[in-house]
């Protein structure tokens, strides 16, 4: 799981990970309703530059978005053909800057970071008898699987391509798809082997009793 992190630290591992998952959030109620493409480009430029910033390891990161490339594609030809072209694109642009956003957090955030940031916003659930910091590690996993599973997408691909010459064949969901279950039976199995939904939560509320 922690292939999609950058080991190397950067000026934005040192920022906390309650503000970047802040801010990620509220960039994409931004871009919601944003439809100038103009725009867009101009939020798309803005994070191509933070990723520069990171260094060489971050800009090879986004090779990892190209299993994407297919399906925004798609979806823009369909909304083009059903609406207009100019919101096709806006469309394509609005969603590859949400998933490039999404991403910094997941390259520069540790999965326990992700959690104690999370953890408090989900506290409400303790009245309801639910431990947040389960649902934490649900969102938690989910951010950091993206990028895994896109990597051992892109594996896949390149190693399919060095042994037939061709290009990624509809062959390969079938095993990707095995890998991927075989990678979610690996994590479940860490999370019973170290009781963590039945661990009680060691952040407590001031009316909690000990």
């Amino acid at each position: 799981m922690i292939a999609g992190y950058l080991a190397r630290p950067t000026w934005l591992h040192r920022v906390p990970a309650g503000p970047k998952l802040g801010a990620v959030t509220v960039l994409s109620l931004l871009v919601l309703p944003v439809t100038d493409w103009r725009v867009l480009g101009m939020g798309l430029v803005l994070v191509l530059v933070i990723y520069a910033s990171l260094g060489r390891e971050a800009l090879r990161r986004l090779a990892l978005l190209k299993p994407l490339m297919p399906l925004l594609v798609a979806i823009a030809l369909l909304q083009g053909w059903l609406e207009t072209w100019p919101a096709a694109v806006a469309s394509f642009m609005r969603i590859l800057l949400m998933v490039l956003a999404a991403s910094l957090v997941t390259f520069t955030t540790t999965m326990q970071s992700m959690i104690d940031a999370l953890t408090p916003v989900l506290a409400p659930l303790r009245r309801l008898g639910l431990n947040p910091r389960v649902p934490a590690l649900a969102i938690a996993l989910v951010l950091r699987f993206v990028p895994v599973l896109l990597s051992a997408w892109q594996q896949r691909e390149e190693a399919w391509r060095a042994r037939t010459g061709r290009r990624a064949s509809l062959r390969l969901i079938p095993s990707f798809v095995a890998e991927a279950l075989r990678m979610a039976d690996q994590v479940a199995e860490a999370l019973d082997a170290r009781g963590f939904n039945t661990r009680p939560s060691t952040h407590h509320s001031p009316g909690d009793k000990p």
